[in-house]
């Protein structure tokens, strides 16, 4: 069976119409004759969008009972039985109830398609996994209803549902989107305007994305190689050498001329493994490219030209950044380098030569390692001295014998065999010495240097030739061979060295360890130059300080270790043990960048771990002192005023407007009580000095007592406590004053004439305390912020307190081991459920 196809309207955020498009489709689809259900769509209650419903096949919803509440879900197995054409299924990010079969309804549709049947959806962007942290920044507000990113983009079809900020806004206002009474709260929250321009850039760019995939993937099934320069994407190609710092730069002020351009850096790595480019420059420049917003990509291939036009071709670069050759001009001549030659094999795409300050003063390199260890070139030097005379002396007796062509392919034979042995040099001395004797004993006239025959000349000659260009060989393959293992292990370390980052051990003790213990040393030290030091206090242990060490006896300053790398003009690695060489090196400054790096991340850390008690309690004084100037000055006012007037004796007060003052004095300072208690307990519970008294604590007596204290409030409450309720350990005292700021909380929000519920339920091995209330709710994106100390959210009165309710009931309940979290009531409004663990039977 054929799986079905995926078709997703995707929105910059709600209320722009992506329920509305799908509906629409879905009808435009039912008019060409297609088989079209409505799987599960959520109108909100907008007039228009329930309209399209009208002459739709709707399937009907799974009833499902989560915590003593109602609720429908999709119908998966129903949606399969009827087996549509299509069908339209909303809400793609959506969390299915606890108890349903999957998770989410992502993958529920998932079995809808591998069923055969087509399937519309839709979802916003601030759903999509990769982009929820950055719409948490945006807007202040976590998404916890997500989908994976990949789902979305293994899409048959992903349309863009856009809507201007003002278009939406405006939508709102009319009523088209919320409710009249939650308008004014999202408009100044959520759906600002600087928000909803942000989500829409977002998802902009995140449709361009999904639309270069696709463009990519057109290119490739048809074979079409050429440009296509439907955006700007520069590369910038990186040898490893120290211009490729200027070169990034350039190309991203070349990238930055055109508004949403790609920056793309590559450096090539021959096929074989051995390469000459720095592995600390390349360490730092990745940085430098991921810090101007580019991206660092490494190919293979022994053709650097051909292969950095691969890949600029393959990513659909219409621009390539160059370096001027580090090659001197002599070198020139005998090649045309990189550069001229990458240029020829362009095509459209613009090459820019950028000049930089290490232009045709060559590479530098490491100096080579001899190809072969002592013991070989001794044997080889031993071979060709002692070897040749031997075989002279062997076919003297035979000289009338044998044809002297036959003794060239001996003496020949033996100068292999000294290659093989010894290498180059003592090979070409033996394709001499040969030569020599061949000459003398062996070619007419012997026991002369003369050579009669013009046709052993060429023998002769072809026998040099043939000896020296076989001694080149071997030499050239064991020296690969030795360079081939030496990066294979570099290779091996810096992989290593990728994999410490990875996991999570790229802290400077651990690294410094790492590097210890890879080349044998005695330790490694990362030293900081003091702040009263200069470059000339290299043998100073007073200019220098320890800032991570490993291993033995550290080394205090770079003059006393064996090795040490610069890793700027404050840092340096110091090591001790042994003297590294120079391809040794070229690992231990890439280390050295890593543990840079590494102190730099560590540092950042306990910066910000120090800001955050310092930011929040400037956080809190800030808006304790905003509120507090008017929330404890009203009450202070009133009071005072009424006091006052009681004392002024020029006026006769009747007794009703003496006791009319004095429950104005009595309200306001019991409103002052209240606020400072408050204050003090949410102090208490920040500062961690709340002493909490567990203890069992039966339900149907706190609930009652809290009713109590709301005084001319309790007439709006209304309970529902079993007695049968099992008992609970919580601080009494505390959880009536959780109780008492969610009820009046509550009564607050509600319409008149209508009761706030307190009820209470059983639930395995915890007890649920829900007050329910029939007010204009909450949205669900902002249910956390509720909690935060000074939030009245979506509330305009003036006179309602500084906001500490449910924060202090939050971070009581808490602090008596439960949980206080809000959720919506069936039909309208909010509830609040205090979850608190039952106490031992």
């Amino acid at each position: 069976m054929l799986r079905g196809r995926l078709r997703v309207f995707l929105g910059s955020a709600p209320g722009v119409g992506k329920t509305y498009a799908m509906l629409d489709e879905g009808r435009r689809a039912v008019e060409r004759g297609r088989d079209v259900v409505v799987g599960l769509v959520e109108t909100h209650d907008r007039p228009r969008t329930a309209a399209l419903l009208d002459g739709l096949e709707i399937i009907p919803r799974r009833a499902m009972i989560h915590r003593g509440a109602a609720f429908t879900e999709l119908d998966v197995d129903a949606v399969i039985r009827r087996a549509p054409r299509i069908a339209l299924i909303d809400e793609l990010a959506h969390t299915n109830v606890p108890g349903s079969r999957n998770v989410k309804r992502w993958q529920d549709i998932e079995e809808i398609l591998e069923a055969g049947i087509d399937v519309v959806s839709t979802v916003n962007i601030q759903h999509l996994e990769s982009i929820n942290d950055v719409v948490q920044a945006i807007t202040g507000v976590p998404q916890r209803e997500t989908v994976p990113d990949e789902v979305v983009r293994r899409a048959d079809q992903v349309e863009l549902v856009d809507m201007a900020p003002e278009a939406l806004r405006r939508r709102m206002a009319h009523g088209n989107v919320y409710a009249p009474e939650k308008v004014d709260a999202a408009l100044a929250n959520y759906f600002r305007v600087g928000n909803l321009t942000a989500l829409r850039e977002l998802a902009l760019l995140w449709v361009a994305g999904k639309v270069d995939e696709q463009l990519d993937r057109y290119r490739a099934e048809h074979g079409i190689a050429g440009t296509w320069e439907a955006r700007e994407r520069v590369v910038v190609a990186l040898t490893g050498g120290p211009e490729g710092d200027v070169l990034i730069r350039r190309a991203a002020r070349i990238a930055d001329r055109s508004k949403g351009a790609d920056l793309l850096a590559v450096h090539v790595t021959r096929a074989d493994g051995l390469a000459d480019a720095d592995p600390a420059n390349l360490v730092r420049q990745r940085a430098l490219v991921e810090s101007v917003g580019g991206t660092y990509h490494q190919v293979v291939g022994d053709d650097v030209a051909g292969a950095l036009i691969d890949f600029a071709k393959g990513v659909n670069a219409t621009q390539l950044v160059l370096g001027a050759s580090r090659r001197g001009r002599f070198a020139q001549l005998f090649a045309r380098g990189v550069g001229m030659e990458t240029t020829s094999r362009s095509g459209s795409i613009d090459v820019h030569m950028v000049t930089h300050p290490h232009v045709k003063k060559g590479k530098s390199g490491a100096r080579q390692r001899a190809a072969l260890t002592r013991t070989r070139r001794i044997g080889g030097w031993a071979l060709a001295l002692l070897g040749l005379p031997v075989l002279s002396a062997v076919l003297l007796p035979f000289r009338e014998m044998i044809t002297l062509p036959s003794e060239i392919l001996l003496f020949l034979l033996l100068v292999v065999a000294v290659a093989l042995v010894g290498g180059m040099l003592p090979a070409v001395t033996a394709a001499v010495l040969g030569f020599l004797l061949l000459n003398y004993f062996f070619t007419p006239p012997t026991n002369r240097f003369t050579i009669a025959e013009p046709e052993n000349v060429l023998a002769l000659g072809v026998y040099v030739l043939v000896a020296i260009m076989v001694s080149l060989v071997v030499d050239v393959a064991a020296r690969r061979t030795r360079e081939s293992a030496r990066a294979v292990a570099d290779a091996e370390t810096l992989s290593a060295l990728a994999g410490y980052v990875l996991r999570g051990e790229a802290a400077l003790p651990s690294l410094l360890g790492r590097l210890r213990e890879m080349f044998g040393l005695t330790s490694v030290t990362l030293l900081e130059r003091g702040a009263a030091a200069t470059p000339d206090d290299q043998g100073d242990p007073a200019a220098w300080r320890i800032v991570a060490t490993s291993g033995g006896e550290p080394a205090t300053c770079p003059a006393v270790a064996e090795t040490d790398v610069a890793i700027d003009e404050e840092l340096v690695l110091a090591a001790r043990g042994r003297l590294l060489d120079a391809s040794d090196r070229r690992i231990l400054e890439a280390f050295a960048a890593e543990a840079a790096v590494a102190l730099r991340q560590q540092r950042l850390a306990e910066q910000a771990e120090r800001a955050k008690p310092l930011a929040e309690a400037d956080r809190m004084r800030t808006a304790l002192l905003a509120a507090v100037s008017h929330d404890l000055r009203t009450p202070l006012a009133s009071a005072k005023a009424a006091v006052e007037s009681l004392g002024n004796t020029a006026i006769d007060w009747s007794p009703e407007d003496r006791k009319e003052l004095l429950a104005t004095a009595d309200e306001s300072l019991a409103k002052l009580d209240r606020l400072i208690a408050n204050l003090l307990d949410m102090s208490r519970l920040q500062a961690g000095a709340l002493g909490v008294s567990l203890q069992r604590v039966a339900l149907d007596e706190v609930v009652p007592r809290a009713i109590d204290d709301l005084g001319p409030l309790s007439d709006q409450v209304e309970t529902d406590v079993s007695i049968e309720l099992p008992e609970i350990m919580a601080d009494p005292g505390l959880l009536e004053r959780v109780l008492v700021n969610l009820i009046s909380n509550a009564i607050r929000h509600s319409p008149p004439g209508v009761k706030v519920l307190v009820s209470g339920s059983w639930h395995g091995e915890h007890v649920e305390i829900r007050v329910i209330d029939r007010g204009p709710g909450i949205p669900v994106d902002s249910h956390e912020r509720v909690f935060l100390p000074f939030q009245r959210l979506g509330d305009r009165d003036t006179h309602s307190g500084v906001g500490l309710g449910l924060a202090l009931a939050r971070g009581l309940t808490e602090a008596m081991g439960g949980a206080l979290n809000p959720d919506e009531t069936p039909g309208g409004g909010l509830t609040m459920i205090v979850t608190m663990p039952m106490a031992a039977v």
